[in-house]
C-alpha cells in the first residue's frame, strides 16, 4: 500500500489531504473521501483512508481547516467547527475542493465516487449529497443530520446511507425526522442504521466521555463498517 501528502487549496486557504491506495492495482480505481470529525484530520481519518484502501479504493482524507490547523480540546474543536456550521455554503465549497482534487487524480474512476464522514464530518458529507455533486453514494458515521437553510431544491445523486447511534445527544430523535422526512420528500435512495444504546463517536476508541456523549462502542464500530462495506459494493461497481 502507498500513503502520500497531497497539497491543494480553496479561496487561498492551504490545505493538505492524505492519499492511501493499494499500489499494485493497475489502472483506475473507485475513490472514497474521507471527511473528518470536529477536532481536524488526525490519524484515525488516515487510518480510515488506509483501511479502504486494503478495500480496493483509493481513500483520501482531506482538510476542512488548513494545512496543519488541529484542535486539542473541546473549546478549539468547537471554534473550529461553528464558522461551517454557520455558514454551510462555506462548508460546501471547502468539502467540495477537496472532492475536485480527489476526482483530478489520475489513479481515481472520476464515475465512481463516495465519501464518507464521522461527526462533523458526517455533516460535511450529507451537505456535499445535498449539493447534487456527482458522487455515487455517501456514509454519515454518527453524524450531524440538520439541512442547512440556505440550500432548497438541489438534485441529490447520491445513494445516502447514516449510520447512527439512538441515544446520540448530538443528533435527537427529532433531528433524525427531520432528516428522515427531507430525504423522503426529496426522493432520495437513502438508508439510516441506527445501534441502540449507542452514543455519540461509536467508532472512535478514544471517546470515553459518557457526560458529553461521546463514548466507544466496538459492537457498533464493527457493524456500521461492515455496513459502509456492503453499501460500497452495491454503488461503486
Amino acid at each position: 500500500m502507498k500513503t502520500e501528502k497531497i497539497d491543494y487549496s480553496d479561496n487561498g486557504v492551504s490545505l493538505e489531504g492524505y492519499l492511501a491506495y493499494d499500489d499494485s492495482i493497475e489502472g483506475k480505481r473507485p475513490a472514497v473521501l474521507v471527511s473528518h470529525a470536529w477536532a481536524g484530520r488526525t490519524d484515525f481519518e488516515c487510518q480510515k483512508a488506509d483501511a479502504l484502501a486494503k478495500l480496493g479504493y483509493a481513500g483520501f482524507a482531506i482538510d476542512m481547516y488548513g494545512k496543519g490547523v488541529l484542535g486539542s480540546n473541546n473549546e478549539e474543536n468547537t471554534a473550529l467547527m461553528m464558522p461551517f456550521i454557520e455558514n454551510r455554503a462555506s462548508l460546501r465549497q471547502r468539502i467540495t475542493a477537496g472532492l475536485n482534487t480527489l476526482t483530478g487524480l489520475e489513479l481515481v474512476d472520476s464515475g465512481k465516487l463516495g465519501a464518507i464522514g464521522f461527526c462533523f464530518g458526517g455533516l460535511c458529507v450529507l451537505d456535499l449529497a445535498r449539493s447534487g455533486a456527482d458522487v455515487k453514494g455517501v456514509v454519515s458515521f454518527h453524524g450531524l443530520l440538520n439541512a442547512p437553510d440556505d440550500l432548497r431544491n438541489e438534485s441529490i445523486r447520491a445513494k445516502v446511507l447514516v449510520l447512527h447511534g439512538q441515544d446520540d445527544p448530538m443528533a435527537p430523535p427529532e433531528q433524525v425526522a427531520g432528516f428522515q422526512k427531507e430525504m423522503s420528500n426529496a426522493g432520495v435512495d437513502w438508508q439510516l442504521h441506527a445501534y441502540g444504546n449507542t452514543l455519540h463517536a461509536f467508532t472512535n476508541p478514544a471517546a470515553n466521555d459518557p457526560g458529553f456523549g461521546t463514548v466507544y462502542n466496538a459492537d457498533a464500530d464493527r457493524r456500521s463498517w461492515a455496513a459502509m462495506k456492503n453499501f460500497f459494493d452495491e454503488v461503486l461497481v
